[in-house]
């Protein structure tokens, strides 16, 4: 079956830095959008950052500049960098693959940045 896992999240001062990546198996992940949502208590999910199968990248207002994706097809891996983290940053992050009507998500991962 398909999964996805992350890794990479964790506790870090404002103005620090993450990698958050994520591993699929189960799936060839070159067809699909790759992408990192985030929902922390209270609020809705809301997306971050994605990237299409042809390398076109949306992130939202908030991270602009601050975050980058990427994604490397042939180890099935899409990574987010996150830099000068802000205490509002703080969420659990979740991996998403989707697309040919197909939608999946990871488990998510906390990351937590102290002020």
């Amino acid at each position: 079956q398909v999964q996805l896992v992350e890794s990479g999240g964790g506790l870090v001062q404002a103005g620090g830095s993450l990698r958050l990546s994520c591993a699929a198996s189960g799936i060839g992940v070159s067809i699909y959008t790759l992408g990192w949502h985030r929902q922390s208590p209270g609020k809705q999910r809301e997306l971050v950052a994605s990237m299409t199968s042809g390398g076109s990248t949306n992130y939202v207002d908030s991270v602009k500049g601050r975050f980058t994706i990427s994604r490397d097809n042939a180890k099935a891996m899409v990574y987010l960098q996150m830099n000068s983290l802000k205490p509002e940053d703080t969420a659990v992050y979740y991996c998403n693959c989707r697309g040919w009507g197909r939608d999946y998500w990871g488990q998510g991962t906390q990351v937590t940045v102290s002020s």
